[in-house]
Parts: structure tokens; sequence; C-alpha cells
């Protein structure tokens, strides 16, 4: 029984995948590394280009590894891999807003409730100083409860609804397979990032 040595596929950071280890996970932890990758960049890239300009994802591997046909499934790999990370950040961000709706109700109740009590405690403490000072506090105190439902609706949302519309434009991107002939040609490219 012979084994045929494969030949390795090497990435632009130099990491080697036997081809005929191509299976869904190992695609899908190939184009989870080329996420970290890109989302190290992506606030940069999401700035520069605009909305409606679509990606272009250009994969660049050594010509024999880019002829077989495991490799043509890189594409999807990536576009598949953006496509999950747009489903869990959609659930992220229901998640956020069943938070953020529980956090007003709570909240809502503990403001009607501190000035109910607050109005009741200067009623009955007369206009003393001290009538004035726990109405106040509890005042401040049921704008506190808020605090948590104001963020969420006002400002937590928009970042994770600009990373969800970043791979969104991802998923959706072109991805092209660019081989190459020699090392050093891969040198040169390395150079370039």
């Amino acid at each position: 029984m012979s084994h045929r040595r494969q030949p390795k596929m090497r990435s632009r950071s130099g990491s080697t995948i036997s081809p005929s280890s191509f299976t869904r996970s190992i695609l899908f932890r190939f184009a989870k590394e080329i996420s970290t990758r890109m989302q190290r960049n992506s606030l940069s890239v999401g700035q520069e280009l605009r909305a409606d300009q679509p990606f272009r994802i250009v994969v660049h591997l050594p010509e024999a590894q880019a002829s077989i046909p495991e490799a043509h499934e890189i594409a999807a790999a990536i576009t598949g891999y953006f496509g999950y990370r747009v489903r869990t950040i959609m659930l992220d961000l229901k998640e956020l807003f069943r938070v953020g709706w529980r956090a007003l109700a709570i909240g809502l109740i503990v403001l009607f409730l501190s000035v109910i009590i607050g109005q009741t405690v200067v009623a009955n403490l007369a206009p003393r100083p001290i009538g004035r000072v726990i109405e106040e506090s509890l005042l401040i105190f049921g704008w506190v409860a808020n605090w948590r439902p104001i963020e969420i609706f006002l400002y937590e949302w928009w970042p994770i609804v600009r990373r969800r519309n970043l791979y969104q434009r991802l998923a959706a991107a072109q991805v092209d397979l660019k081989p190459y002939k020699s090392d050093k040609k891969r040198r040169s490219l390395a150079s370039e990032c």
C-alpha cells in the first residue's frame, strides 16, 4: 500500500492545509481565520468603502492547490461563514432588545413607585427639608433604574447593527481564487500585506 504524499496548500500567513483533509469543518475554520484577520481591519475597511460598494475577497493559492475541486469550496465556506456570523449577530441583537425591554419594564415600574412613594413621603412629612430630600432621592433612584434600557435603546445596538451589515456585505462578496506559480510570488504577496 503506497501513500502518495498530498501537496500542501499554503496560506498567506504561511500555515499549510493538506487538500486531502478538506472537509466542511476545515473550510469553516479557514473562513473563521480569514474572518478574524478581516475583523482587525473591518473598521477601516467599512469606513473606506461606501455602503453600496460590494466587497471582493481574493484568496491566493499555489497553482497546484487552486486546481483541485476542493479548493473551489473555499468560496462557499467563506460566504457561508459570514452568513453564519450574520445569523449569530441577529440572535445577539434580539437578545439585547429582549434584555432592553425587560429592563425598561422594570425601570418604569421602579420610576413609577419612586414618584408615588416620594410624593407620599412629602405629603406626610409636611414641607420639611428632609421630606424634599427623600422625594428627590427617590426620583433620582427611579431614573437611575432606567439607565440601562436608555443605554441599550439609544447607543448599544448601533455597533451591533454596523457589524451585522458588514458581515452581510461579506456574505454577499464575490470570492475569487487567485493561483500563483512560484514561492517568489508568494513572498511578494506577503510583502503587500
